[in-house]
């Protein structure tokens, strides 16, 4: 019984370790400039909300509004940053996509 039961865990290490390695590496992209625009904005909107409104509910609205402006400085700064790429046509199914552009890459 004791061999069976090493065999079973050696069996079962053996498959983690196949499932981990079979693991596609991808690299991590990082956060989208639009996502760091709402996350500065929504921070600033809510501080200057709860110190002009002196309450929570100040705060909330205040990072609310900064949060959605904040997203849209950082989607004007990508559509900008993808212009001066010279690609703002959609790319073919071909090509490397990369947020809604072909970098690097001729349209």
């Amino acid at each position: 019984m004791k061999k069976l039961m090493i065999y079973v865990c050696l069996f079962v290490a053996f498959l983690l370790t196949l499932t981990f390695n079979a693991q596609a590496q991808t690299k991590k992209k990082g956060i989208s400039p639009q996502g760091k625009g709402a996350i500065i904005g929504g921070a600033g909107g809510a501080v200057a909300g709860g110190l002009i409104g002196h309450n929570v509910g100040g705060a909330l609205i205040g990072g609310a509004i900064g949060a959605g402006g904040g997203y849209i400085i950082g989607n004007e700064k990508r559509r900008s940053d993808e212009k001066k790429d010279g690609c703002m046509a959609p790319c073919s199914s071909k090509a490397s996509l990369s947020s809604h552009c072909c970098i690097k890459l001729k349209c």
